[in-house]
């Protein structure tokens, strides 16, 4: 394996990192310097941050957390680490533009509630990391910011909505970053971009605060890393209850890096596929997900097929019925407003237009749907602890495309079909976190999802902590421009 041609700081995990300035091996400015060098020189590569702040500033910063390690103090294992937000979360004090026109100017007063731990865990924050107008749909390009790229291919698209961070994170522009996940925005470009992202059960990052507080239920904020370790200390600063958030979980903050290690002989894991050929797949994609089923079994799982008893059309349309409930709730009011809503992207209207054909009726039977569906699921989890999934039904397309018209000879026929592998974790509220297994013969990543049951989020890093230990794809397969 060729060396990083980086500076060894940015070549560290986020683990490591916080260690070496903990240790006062590097300063906090050191640390800083290393950074923003490195994002000058390989950032417009794949646009991955964005609203970045005045060196000056974030420098001073370091100095401050330098000096409070010299008087004995740190504020948490964050300590001076540079981060980037995605830029659907609110930022105090940074301008935060959802990726639209409408807010292109936005400056926050208040820290969302994951940003605000993060800070408090002594993370600066230099800029923001790109996404999609409104986070809608799994190709990260707006018109304010542009396109973000694939790290490996930079003609390519690096997902969504968590493009920016995922990019971000493959090129070394940070050691750890947050996003969000409502349409596999954590785990489509986790596997687009070799990292690892996981969707936590539903309730464990309180989101907000916001002004609706019980319907959202299918949005949440999580945690981005280049090793599983880095993914559970994030998720460890992100969660825990919050009292303006009542449907946030009520366990107390706790460590999910510790304890990652465990035997895996005779744990039971089934294997979705494309539900029996019901979803189509780029060529290659079931493939290397099927190959990496090896690599589980010879950590001691019994790995076999199964199937939820459940119509995925049904599923579907549970999907179609609440995403564009929710993004109406959203967006409903500049839709209204004709001047705003030719601010709005085409797929946003629609979303807006399909919520405007919905009936009460529809709505509720929609949430009925959902309700058999965890059933359904948590009926597999009876017989298997853990059931695997592909994260995306295709490898990194063109990113000059606004979304892939056909997928495995089949047409698409919404802007966000082409995802629908994700769906079923959502719905059910379950963790979820993307692995890398691999890549095609063009060299472009892909990833798998490790499912597990309601809040068995440590479980789930487990295994995905059991095979990263095997696989090594993130050391063995750095992108291409970074290598020496």
């Amino acid at each position: 394996m060729k060396p990083l041609a980086i500076d060894p700081i940015v070549a560290l995990d986020a683990q490591a990192l916080s260690q070496a300035i903990h240790a006062r091996q590097v300063s906090c400015r050191e640390v800083m310097q290393a950074y923003l060098a490195h994002i000058e020189r390989c950032n417009p590569q794949v646009n991955a941050l964005v609203s970045l702040r005045p060196a000056e500033a974030v420098l001073a910063e370091a100095d401050e957390r330098d000096r409070e390690l010299t008087r004995g103090h740190s504020r948490g294992w964050m300590h001076g680490m540079p981060q980037a937000i995605k830029d659907l979360a609110a930022t105090a004090g940074l301008r935060t533009t959802l990726g639209s026109p409408l807010f292109a100017e936005q400056v926050p007063e208040h820290d969302a509630i994951s940003v605000a731990r993060v800070r408090a865990s002594g993370a600066l924050i230099v800029g923001k990391s790109n996404v999609p107008e409104f986070g809608l749909g799994s190709q990260t390009y707006n018109t304010l910011f542009g396109t973000t790229t694939n790290a490996y291919d930079p003609h390519r698209v690096a997902g969504g909505s968590s493009g920016g961070a995922a990019a971000a994170l493959a090129m070394r522009l940070l050691p750890v970053a947050d996003g969000s996940d409502m349409m596999g925005s954590l785990r489509n470009p986790a596997a687009f971009n070799n990292v690892f992202g996981l969707r936590p059960s539903q309730g464990r990052v309180p989101h907000g605060p916001a002004p609706e507080l019980f319907v959202q239920q299918l949005a949440t904020e999580g945690p981005m890393g280049r090793s599983v370790v880095d993914v559970a200390r994030l998720l460890s600063t992100q969660a825990g209850v919050d009292a303006r958030v009542p449907l946030s979980l009520s366990e107390g903050r706790r460590d999910f890096a510790a304890g990652l290690h465990r035997d895996f002989r005779g744990v039971r894991v089934g294997w979705l596929g494309d539900y029996n050929g019901y979803l189509p797949m780029d060529e290659g994609v079931l493939g290397l997900c099927e190959a990496a089923l090896a690599d589980f079994a010879e950590l001691g799982c019994r790995v076999e097929a199964c199937q939820p008893a459940f119509d995925p059309a049904r599923l579907w349309q549970c999907w179609l019925t609440h995403r564009h409930f929710l993004v109406h709730g959203n967006l409903g009011a500049a839709y209204a407003d004709p001047a705003r809503r030719a601010l709005l992207k085409p797929e946003a209207q629609w979303e807006v237009e399909g919520a405007l054909q919905l009936s009460a009726a529809s709505l509720y039977q929609a949430s009925l749907d959902r309700s058999d569906w965890y059933r359904a699921l948590a009926n597999l989890f009876e017989r298997y602890d853990y059931l695997l999934l592909p994260s995306a039904q295709v490898f990194p397309f063109d990113a000059k495309l606004a979304w892939p018209m056909a997928v495995g000879g089949r047409a698409m026929d919404t802007y966000h079909r082409w995802m629908e592998v994700v769906i079923g974790p959502t719905l059910a509220g379950l963790p979820s976190i993307s692995v890398p297994v691999g890549f095609n013969s063009d060299g472009l990543p892909m990833g798998l999802q490790i499912i597990g049951p309601a809040q068995a989020d440590h479980a789930v890093l487990q295994l995905a902590y059991a095979h990263e230990q095997r696989t090594r794809w993130v050391e063995r397969r750095p992108p291409p421009c970074l290598l020496a």
